[in-house]
């Protein structure tokens, strides 16, 4: 798989093909922008080349058109992979060091990504109904919130490890409670328990003294 910045040569081979054969290439980005590289080949006709430049990430589709001897079209989808995300491109409430701590091994090459889904997960589902102090940014400032919001979100990320991530689609968060807080999504007819929340997580928010994170009162929907 191709990454952003990647200058590859696309390639076709024509069968049959003759004197007459020409091949035109399309390229088309992600965005829908086409563009037309210039195409060339140094064997009669046969094998046709031409240099591609990935510019952004997503599904790029290259169209080849060949006219005369072989005459066809031919399209081919390619997937091109983002530049790696680091840990000041995202917002997290732990890093990758952290989370290795608490793994006590080597962190998934794939740590950056789940800490940020991780810490989205917390902020969205859980946060809501408590009031901390933060920075510009949001995050919180004081050292023993911060301590807690971290061993939360790399509870979740070892529990994902476990069970799988795919189990953040199963259902929402059921009759959790911290402190004085009623959290009770998805009530109805697909009122089951908690499953795709780590027991960690929850008991770290728990250990936050009430006069560091206050909670009101909140009863989520999602």
């Amino acid at each position: 798989m191709p990454d952003v910045g990647d200058v590859v040569t696309a390639r076709l081979v024509v069968a049959p093909y003759s004197q007459t054969t020409e091949a035109a290439l399309v390229v088309t980005a992600p965005d829908g922008t086409r563009s037309t590289p210039v195409t060339s080949t140094v064997d009669g006709g046969q094998t046709w080349t031409a240099p591609v430049v990935y510019t952004a990430a997503g599904v790029w589709t290259l169209r080849w058109v060949v006219t005369g001897t072989g005459a066809s079209v031919e399209n081919q989808s390619v997937a091109v992979a983002p530049e790696p995300a680091t840990m000041a491109d995202v917002r997290s409430y732990a890093t990758t060091t952290q989370l290795a701590n608490v793994l006590h091994a080597a962190p998934p090459l794939d740590s950056v990504k789940l800490l940020e889904r991780a810490t989205a997960l917390l902020d969205s589902d859980f946060l809501k109904a408590a009031v901390y102090d933060v920075d510009a940014d949001g995050m919180p400032t004081d050292a023993v919130v911060a301590a807690a919001f971290a061993d939360a979100v790399c509870a979740q990320v070892e529990f994902w490890g476990e069970v799988g991530e795919e189990t953040d689609i199963s259902g929402p968060l059921q009759g959790v409670s911290i402190g004085s807080v009623q959290l009770q999504f998805g009530a109805g007819t697909n009122r089951t328990s908690p499953d795709y929340y780590a027991p960690k997580l929850v008991r770290a928010l728990k250990g936050i003294p009430a006069e560091k994170l206050r909670w009101v009162a909140y009863s989520g929907g999602g």
